[in-house]
Protein backbone atom coordinates (compact mmCIF):
# COMPACT_ATOMS: atom_id res chain seq x y z
CA UNK A 1 0.00 0.00 0.00
CA UNK A 2 1.28 3.46 -0.86
CA UNK A 3 1.66 6.36 1.56
CA UNK A 4 -0.99 8.20 -0.49
CA UNK A 5 -3.71 6.11 1.11
CA UNK A 6 -2.80 7.04 4.69
CA UNK A 7 -4.82 9.59 6.66
CA UNK A 8 -3.13 11.03 9.73
CA UNK A 9 -5.73 12.09 12.29
CA UNK A 10 -5.03 15.17 14.39
CA UNK A 11 -7.15 17.91 15.96
CA UNK A 12 -9.47 18.77 13.07
CA UNK A 13 -13.17 17.82 13.14
CA UNK A 14 -14.01 14.18 12.34
CA UNK A 15 -15.80 15.10 9.11
CA UNK A 16 -12.55 16.47 7.61
CA UNK A 17 -10.97 13.02 7.91
CA UNK A 18 -14.16 11.26 6.75
CA UNK A 19 -14.15 13.42 3.61
CA UNK A 20 -10.48 12.58 2.98
CA UNK A 21 -11.17 8.83 3.28
CA UNK A 22 -14.30 8.90 1.12
CA UNK A 23 -12.42 10.93 -1.52
CA UNK A 24 -9.62 8.37 -1.64
CA UNK A 25 -12.07 5.48 -2.05
CA UNK A 26 -13.95 7.39 -4.77
CA UNK A 27 -10.67 7.96 -6.63
CA UNK A 28 -10.20 4.20 -6.86
CA UNK A 29 -8.29 3.25 -3.71
CA UNK A 30 -9.04 -0.30 -2.54
CA UNK A 31 -7.55 0.29 0.93
CA UNK A 32 -7.21 3.35 3.18
CA UNK A 33 -5.31 3.47 6.48
CA UNK A 34 -6.33 5.82 9.28
CA UNK A 35 -3.47 6.54 11.72
CA UNK A 36 -3.58 8.41 15.02
CA UNK A 37 -1.66 8.86 18.26
CA UNK A 38 -2.63 9.79 21.80
CA UNK A 39 -5.80 11.82 22.24
CA UNK A 40 -6.61 11.64 18.52
CA UNK A 41 -7.25 7.87 18.71
CA UNK A 42 -10.95 8.30 19.51
CA UNK A 43 -11.28 10.68 16.55
CA UNK A 44 -9.70 8.03 14.28
CA UNK A 45 -12.19 5.41 15.50
CA UNK A 46 -15.07 7.84 14.93
CA UNK A 47 -13.75 8.52 11.41
CA UNK A 48 -13.66 4.82 10.52
CA UNK A 49 -17.16 4.24 11.90
CA UNK A 50 -18.69 7.20 10.06
CA UNK A 51 -17.05 6.15 6.77
CA UNK A 52 -18.31 2.56 6.93
CA UNK A 53 -21.74 3.16 8.47
CA UNK A 54 -22.91 6.40 6.85
CA UNK A 55 -21.03 6.96 3.61
CA UNK A 56 -19.64 3.75 2.11
CA UNK A 57 -21.50 0.66 3.27
CA UNK A 58 -19.24 -1.61 1.18
CA UNK A 59 -16.18 -0.62 3.27
CA UNK A 60 -15.10 -2.92 6.09
CA UNK A 61 -12.42 -2.78 8.77
CA UNK A 62 -9.73 -5.14 7.46
CA UNK A 63 -7.53 -5.03 10.57
CA UNK A 64 -6.53 -2.80 13.46
CA UNK A 65 -3.01 -2.44 14.83
CA UNK A 66 -2.26 -0.80 18.15
CA UNK A 67 1.08 0.08 19.63
CA UNK A 68 3.21 2.48 21.60
CA UNK A 69 5.57 5.03 20.10
CA UNK A 70 8.35 6.75 21.99
CA UNK A 71 8.62 10.48 21.38
CA UNK A 72 10.77 13.29 22.75
CA UNK A 73 8.85 15.84 24.80
CA UNK A 74 9.62 19.57 24.68
CA UNK A 75 11.77 19.08 27.78
CA UNK A 76 13.84 16.45 25.95
CA UNK A 77 12.62 13.45 27.91
CA UNK A 78 11.22 10.30 26.31
CA UNK A 79 7.47 9.84 26.55
CA UNK A 80 5.40 6.88 25.42
CA UNK A 81 2.30 7.59 23.32
CA UNK A 82 -0.31 5.06 22.25
CA UNK A 83 -0.96 4.71 18.52
CA UNK A 84 -3.55 3.04 16.31
CA UNK A 85 -3.78 2.12 12.64
CA UNK A 86 -7.19 1.23 11.22
CA UNK A 87 -7.08 -0.47 7.81
CA UNK A 88 -10.27 0.07 5.82
CA UNK A 89 -10.91 -2.06 2.73
CA UNK A 90 -13.51 -1.80 0.00
CA UNK A 91 -15.13 -5.11 -0.88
Amino acid sequence: MSEDNVIYVGNKPVMNYVLAAVTQFNEGAKEVTIKARGRAISRAVDTAEVVKNRFLVDVVVDKIEIGTEELKSEKGENIKVSSIEIFLKRE
